[in-house]
């Protein structure tokens, strides 16, 4: 999905990751929840900081910080678990992503996005949907769907089966 393709206001929630703000539609996001415990897999991709119970249901947990290369950094009160659900290949996936903070839910209208810069981002362009602005601040709104690779789909679809399949009493 691209700058081109937006082409009504829509509302975005919005996120911080280090210095940064994004945003995601929200027609993807399921809930955002506080920091719980995060049950650790040992076989999870780096990335991934483990497992959270989500009325029942085991949620992969990503660290967005680590996915985008970002450092790792400490867990804070504002650190929150946005619980996106995404269609990847015709199926329905829920996951959480850990952002260090989330802030509000806001509306842009299509003239204010633009596609973002070639040059000089240091983010994937192909991962950014595009660049809103507000006021004097701009906002990265990411294709979430182009930030998880089939490749870290299958690796997280396995690590929630192979929890799944180990015994309650073990």
């Amino acid at each position: 999905m691209s700058v081109e393709s937006i082409k009504e206001t829509a509302q975005y929630i919005t996120f911080k990751l280090g210095d940064e703000l994004f945003a995601i539609n929200v027609s993807q996001v399921r809930e955002v929840l506080d920091l719980s415990l995060i049950t650790k897999v040992p076989t999870a991709p780096g990335y991934m900081r483990g497992v959270v119970n989500v009325r029942g249901s085991a949620i992969p947990v990503v660290d967005l910080r680590l996915k985008f290369g970002l450092p790792k950094a400490p867990d804070t009160v504002q650190t929150r678990i946005v619980v996106l659900e995404l269609e990847m290949d015709g199926e329905a996936l829920v996951l959480g992503g850990l952002a260090d903070s989330v802030h509000e839910v806001i509306e842009l209208e299509p003239n204010q996005i633009n596609a973002p810069p070639r040059i000089g981002m240091r983010w994937k362009t192909e991962l950014i949907q595009g660049m809103g602005k507000r006021g004097d601040q701009f906002i990265i709104i990411l294709d979430i769907t182009k930030v998880f690779s089939m490749d870290d789909i299958v690796q997280l679809e396995a690590t929630k089966a192979s929890l799944n399949a180990e015994p309650a009493n073990a």
